[in-house]
């Protein structure tokens, strides 16, 4: 009986080796596309953001050609954005924006391009001198480029405001780095790299919350590199918008002031 029984089992394994490794049912099989997209659409309102990339991915491969491989693209972004694969989320929203500049969800493939920059290495929360690399403000620079097209191409849209609120964020970011820089400067008395710094932020971010004090930065580095004209101008334009300001009528007692606080800052 026993041999029987190792008979029997061989001709099975046999088969097994025969036929092959048995394959992972795919109901996607001989589906419609119509009946995929339905399908990664509810997958993807359920939040199962890994099986409708799954669907989404088979769909555009399989039919390349189809009405819908637009919007399948686009979901397919977003899911990638929502399962944290934030880089493939930026290359499949910008070959959507590359392929359909005139579709009408551009406003929002903007915005999720946005979003992704945005979120990218999590470094908006903690922004130092030693943090952050020009790298990171680069792509801080290209997040508010995106929400910037949607802000000025799409007034209407529903993620306008979101897109300028998140904008005003990121150029006082942006503009505080370039602070923190001109501080670092200030102390090792690099005025002109100081200067150069502090005029980022009031040139090219003028409603930052920052200009007062990049504007300070630059009257001191002028004092201190006694560009006499550059001062007294300077000093007036503190004056006239922030009199509240008594630096520049007491430069030596809050000139330690601001050293001291830049110092605490680079050490």
């Amino acid at each position: 009986m026993k041999y029987i029984t190792l008979i029997a089992t061989t001709i099975f394994l046999s088969g097994c080796f025969i036929f092959g490794e048995p394959t992972e049912f795919d109901e996607t099989t001989g589906q419609s596309p119509d009946w995929i997209y339905d399908r990664a659409q509810g997958l993807l309102d359920q939040r199962d953001f890994r099986k409708s990339i799954d669907f989404l991915e088979k769909l555009i491969k399989r039919y390349p050609d189809n009405k819908l491989i637009p919007s399948a693209r686009l979901n397919l972004a977003y899911c990638y954005h929502k399962f944290g694969q934030t880089e493939l989320s930026s290359s499949t929203v910008q070959q959507f924006i590359t392929l359909y500049p005139s579709h009408p969800l551009m406003d929002y493939a903007y915005y999720l391009k946005g979003l992704n920059l945005y979120s990218e290495r999590g470094i908006l929360n903690k922004l130092t001198f030693q943090d952050i690399s020009d790298r990171d403000v680069n792509q801080l620079k290209k997040a508010f480029d995106a929400f910037n097209e949607v802000a000025k191409r799409f007034p209407n849209s529903k993620y306008a405001q979101d897109s300028i609120d998140r904008m005003t964020y990121l150029m006082n970011k942006i503009a505080e780095y370039d602070l923190h820089v001109a501080r670092y400067y200030m102390k090792r008395k690099a005025y002109v790299a100081a200067l150069n710094r502090a005029k980022n932020v009031y040139t090219n971010y003028p409603d930052s919350i920052h200009v007062q004090e990049a504007i300070v930065i630059q009257y001191i580095a002028y004092k201190e590199l006694k560009l006499k004209d550059l001062e007294l101008s300077t000093k007036k334009i503190i004056e006239h918008n922030y009199p509240e300001d008594k630096i520049t009528s007491n430069y030596a007692e809050e000139n330690k002031k601001w050293w001291k606080f830049w110092k605490s800052l680079s050490d």
